[in-house]
C-alpha cells in the first residue's frame, strides 16, 4: 500500500459511495496518531499540512515525515499541501513529492483563480501530482482570521473543472475552525453540481459538523473532507504536566481516536 495518489483514493471513494478523511498534520504525534488510526480501520487517509501552518512545521521538515510515514504505512496515505497561496510553497511540495497540492485562489476573481488553478495543473502533471482548488469561499482562514463565506455558483465550479483539477472545494457555507453556530449548509449547491463536473467534490471546514449533515454531503457527493481543528483540540486536550514522553503518547492516542471516529463516519473503514 503505502505512498499513493490522491486521484486513486478519490475514484475508490466515488465508486463506493464514501469519503476518504483528510487529516492535518503538525507534528510528529499528528502523523503518528492519523496513520495507527488508519492502519487500525484498514482505511485509506489522507496527510495534509496548510501553507499558514509551515512557520511552525517547516515543510522541509514536516514534508519529508509525512512522506516517511505515508511509504511505511500498510494501508494507503496520499501527502497533500492544503491550501497553498503561493507558487513557491506549491512548486515545493511537489519537488519534496506530494502526492497531491491544494492551490487556493479563492480570495481572487474568478479568472485569477481558474489561471492559477491551470499554472498548478501545469506543473503537478510533472510529477503526476493530483490537484485541488477552491471554488466560492471557505468561512473563516485556516488562522482564525473572520472571512465571510462565498458560496459557490454553478458557473464557476464549471470553469474550474475545465482547468483538469482533480478535486474541487466548494463554498456552501461551511467554515474552518470552530461553527459558533449550526452551519446551514446549502445543500442544493452540491444537487446542482453533482455529476456535471469532472473533479472529485471536497468538503473543508469539517470540525463542528453534526454527523447528519456529514452524511448528507456524503450522499451528495463529497469524497474528501478535511478535519484540522479537531484533530489539534483533541491533541491539545491530552498533555499534561511536564512528563515530555507521557505528553506524547497520549498525544499520538487523542489523535488516533478522533481520527478514527472520523474514518468510521465518513464511511472509509474497511476499504483499504
Amino acid at each position: 500500500m503505502a505512498l499513493v495518489n490522491m486521484k486513486d483514493l478519490l475514484r475508490q471513494a466515488e465508486a463506493g459511495s464514501y469519503a476518504v478523511g483528510c487529516f492535518s498534520a503538525a507534528n510528529m504525534e499528528c502523523i503518528r496518531g492519523v496513520i495507527q488510526a488508519a492502519e487500525d480501520c484498514r482505511a485509506p487517509v489522507i496527510l495534509q499540512v496548510a501553507e499558514i501552518r509551515l512557520p511552525y512545521s517547516p515543510l522541509p521538515l514536516i514534508g519529508p515525515m509525512m512522506l516517511a510515514a505515508a511509504r511505511q504505512a500498510s494501508v494507503p496515505v496520499a501527502v497533500h499541501l492544503d491550501h497553498g497561496k503561493t507558487m513557491e510553497c506549491l512548486r515545493e511540495a511537489l519537488e519534496l513529492g506530494f502526492t497531491s497540492v491544494m492551490c487556493d485562489g479563492s480570495d481572487l476573481p474568478i479568472d485569477q483563480n481558474v489561471a492559477m488553478a491551470r499554472e498548478t495543473v501545469r506543473l503537478a502533471s510533472r510529477t503526476g501530482a493530483a490537484v485541488e482548488a477552491e471554488v466560492g469561499r471557505v468561512g473563516r482562514g485556516e488562522d482564525g482570521a473572520e472571512l465571510k463565506e462565498q458560496i459557490a455558483s454553478f458557473e464557476d465550479c464549471l470553469r474550474m473543472d475545465e482547468t483538469g483539477i482533480d478535486a474541487l472545494a466548494v463554498g456552501i457555507g461551511n467554515a474552518h475552525g470552530l461553527y459558533t453556530a449550526e452551519p446551514q449548509l446549502r445543500y442544493d449547491v452540491l444537487e446542482e453540481i453533482r455529476g456535471r463536473v469532472r473533479a472529485a467534490l471536497v468538503m473543508h471546514g469539517g470540525t463542528g459538523l453534526t454527523d447528519e449533515q456529514f452524511r448528507r454531503v456524503i450522499r451528495l457527493g463529497m469524497r474528501k473532507i478535511n478535519i484540522a481543528t479537531d484533530i489539534f483540540m483533541a491533541q491539545a486536550g491530552a498533555c499534561r504536566g511536564t512528563d515530555i514522553f507521557q505528553n506524547i503518547s497520549a498525544s499520538v492516542e487523542a489523535v488516533r481516536n478522533t481520527t478514527a471516529r472520523y474514518i468510521k463516519l465518513f464511511g472509509s473503514e474497511g476499504k483499504a
